[in-house]
């Protein structure tokens, strides 16, 4: 928005686009919860095929199917339905890129974005992290599948950004799905991973690495990464998606006790979305930062640079900051330990 001295020179568009972003939101979320991207892509195209398959009733279904279509999500023609190219790849279960899942965890959050003025009034989370990460099963499995959808692309990116070659053994803390250990154990053949996360977690992540064809070189281990001992002698400590969920105090632990557990020459490799120095940019990671407020206890978003700066005082011989290939916003932070 451009900001003006001069009366009516004020653009009011982007206030009025962020007031009514939900509208697009809530529409793939709903679109996605009814099924009927597949729907379509199993051959029913018009309003009473789609309304029979999907339980719902024609009148206000034609509306859902036409905002679909002015946001790009589906095509219309003469009355009937087809997926768009972004629908195809990503919103038809069974593809190598689905994401639904992950979506429907957004939608499992849309309600606890609703209640962020008693999160920075009060300084606590709106969703109870216990509910989905093992206590609530339905919760639990959107959060965990669609972590695993995330990370497949993010950790597509990451095996190219780090090398590995010849390292034997990773310890991957709140390695969540273990989508980032088979990933880098398919790459590298040399690498064992051991997954460490809750109990809740990793009782679905042996489903994902089964899936994936890693069970012989991807192990699991149960536990609280915040107090679980760690185990010894790793060629690479990896944590990914973790410091987002960590207070400064709680991060530094976890890069001191991930020094701890590598071998000299080890490597720390911590991956997040991370803001630049100051925290208002880039925007998405800004606003991540408030998604991980109403959502954990100590909920927010780091600096690469303070990242970079408390491994070296850990005692990491050195570290690099490697940004993912745009439009990704991940970044990761690297330690070699001396």
């Amino acid at each position: 928005m451009k900001d003006s001295d001069t009366p009516g020179a004020v653009d009011p568009s982007v206030v009025m686009q962020l007031a009514t972003a939900y509208w697009g939101a809530q529409t793939l979320f709903t679109a996605n919860r009814l099924g009927l991207f597949a729907i379509i892509a199993g051959g029913r195209n018009t309003v009473a095929e789609i309304a029979a398959a999907s339980d719902t009733a024609e009148r206000p279904l034609r509306l859902l199917l036409n905002a679909c279509a002015a946001l790009g999500l589906l095509r219309e023609a003469a009355g009937a339905y087809s997926l768009s190219s972004v629908s195809q790849a990503l919103l038809v279960p069974g593809g190598r890129n689905y994401l639904g899942d992950a979506i429907r965890y957004s939608d499992d959050l849309y309600r606890t974005w609703g209640d962020l003025e008693q999160a920075v009034r009060q300084d606590l989370p709106q969703l109870p992290t216990a509910e989905y990460t093992g206590e609530d099963v339905d919760r639990t499995r959107h959060f965990v599948r669609g972590m695993h959808e995330r990370a497949l692309g993010i950790g597509r990116a990451m095996i190219d950004l780090v090398d590995l070659s010849g390292r034997v053994q990773m310890l991957d803390v709140g390695g969540g799905p273990g989508t980032y250990s088979a990933l880098f154990t398919q790459k590298f053949p040399t690498l064992h991973s051991t997954v460490l996360d809750l109990p809740g977690v990793v009782a679905i992540a042996r489903e994902i690495i089964a899936d994936m064809g890693m069970a012989d070189r991807v192990g699991v281990l149960p536990g609280d990464f915040n107090n679980t001992a760690f185990p010894g002698d790793n060629d690479v400590v990896l944590i990914s998606g973790v410091f987002h969920r960590e207070s400064e105090q709680g991060c530094r632990a976890l890069i001191q006790r991930g020094f701890d557990s590598l071998l000299s020459g080890g490597l720390l490799v911590v991956g997040d979305v991370f803001t630049d120095a100051g925290g208002s940019s880039p925007p998405f990671a800004a606003l991540f930062g408030l998604n991980m407020l109403l959502t954990a206890p100590a909920g927010c978003v780091h600096a690469d640079a303070d990242v970079a700066r408390w491994m070296q005082e850990a005692g990491f011989a050195s570290t690099d900051v490697v940004a993912f290939p745009p439009p990704m916003p991940h970044r990761v932070v690297l330690g070699v330990k001396g």
